[in-house]
């Protein structure tokens, strides 16, 4: 199991912070993620599987991407679901010191 101090230091370094409850929940995603790892560990010739580099087969190709008016959405559409708007743009909170 993934220990709180490592996930704490590593929070620090991301520069956000959480609290105990959550701290709890993200080691036991840890602990699942551990666990799955290690299932597929032991799958036999795992090794000699090469692995993915690209999500598609030779012979797949992906279509052009064609913009229609349908897809184009004013900025008024946009901002419509958003908390907090300054100059037409969403405003988020600063990330980065």
């Amino acid at each position: 199991m993934i220990e709180k101090e490592k996930l704490k230091k590593y929070a620090n370094k991301l520069m956000f912070d959480m609290d105990d409850k959550e701290y709890a929940t993200l080691q036991e995603e840890f602990d699942v993620i551990l666990k799955q790892m290690d299932l597929i560990s032991k799958i036999e010739n795992i090794d000699k599987v090469e692995p993915m580099t690209f999500p598609f087969v030779k012979d797949t190709y992906l279509r052009e991407d064609m913009i229609t008016d349908a897809d184009v959405l004013t900025v008024a559409e946009v901002l419509e679901n958003t908390k907090q708007v300054a100059k037409d743009q969403v405003k988020v909170p600063k990330v980065v010191e």
